[in-house]
């Protein structure tokens, strides 16, 4: 049984939104698991990042996609995981290459994917705000 989004997720930019999520939970895991299968020994680090990340992408995109208190939670929740993750491992990566053998999704910032890591948590998070499911973050 496919499910509904909710009203604000179900067209105009909600819909976007979640598209967006839904292609970086594809491409980030996608990716991770290539390079977890084929050369895990390489980067292992930078791997585990990615999948991580990938994970968190999937996360956001079914909390942004469901309706319901639970899934505004989780939305919230990956939100924020998202933008400390890309934060975090902007700054490493940018003051300490040498721990990262090879580039993750939120390396630099995201450069590799036109910083769109580093623009989508708040973006994502300015959404969640504004949106009428905001009411559910402070129950």
């Amino acid at each position: 049984m496919v499910r509904r989004v909710s009203g604000r997720t179900g067209s105009g930019f909600g819909r976007l939104l979640v598209a967006v999520y839904a292609v970086f939970a594809l491409s980030a895991t996608g990716r991770s698991t290539v390079q977890l299968l084929t050369k895990a020994g390489e980067a292992p680090v930078a791997y585990a990042l990615s999948a991580f990340a990938a994970l968190v992408y999937v996360a956001a995109t079914v909390g942004l996609a469901r309706d319901g208190e639970r899934a505004t939670r989780v939305a919230w929740v990956a939100c924020i995981v998202e933008a400390v993750g890309v934060i975090t491992v902007g700054t490493v990566s940018d003051l300490r290459p040498e721990w990262f053998d090879d580039a993750t999704v939120w390396s630099d910032f995201g450069v590799g994917y036109g910083y769109l890591p580093l623009v989508l948590p708040f973006v994502g998070l300015f959404w969640l705000a504004r949106s009428s499911r905001s009411s559910v973050a402070g129950a």
